[in-house]
């Protein structure tokens, strides 16, 4: 089908995104001054936005650790072995939950992988 607009959208034609980008960049500073002038007069919304600007809240990292993970088990087998490291202090909660979530994406690429390698194996048959 041929397209309705062949020529495509005309040169210079501004959108409403690049009209709003456009305003903010020409008066970004003096809405950035309002908001600091609107924090130091005690509004707590502003001071909490101004405050976010200037030091985000801080995410949490887990600490680097080491552990024996064997993996020659079988995916269930590795997340035993994840939850007993939780368990005896090894690991911190997070990361284990973390690792776990990594064995599940695992679990579903090779679920994908199988599954793929199953439909092969139908379709040669079926010629």
């Amino acid at each position: 089908m041929p397209s309705p607009n062949p020529k495509g959208r005309p040169r210079g034609i501004i959108d409403k995104r690049q009209r709003l980008q456009k305003i903010f960049s020409d008066k970004g500073e003096a809405l950035v001054q309002t908001a600091v002038d609107a924090a130091l007069a005690g509004d707590m919304q502003a001071l909490s936005m101004s405050l976010a600007r200037l030091a985000p809240p801080l995410k949490s990292t887990g600490e680097r650790v080491e552990f024996d993970l064997d993996t020659e088990l079988p995916l269930s087998g590795q997340a035993n072995q994840i939850l007993l490291a939780v368990s005896e202090g090894k690991l911190d909660v997070d990361t284990g939950r973390a690792l776990i979530a990594c064995i599940n994406s695992v679990a579903g690429i090779r679920a994908v992988e199988e599954l793929e390698e199953r439909i092969i194996v139908l379709e040669a048959k079926a010629i």
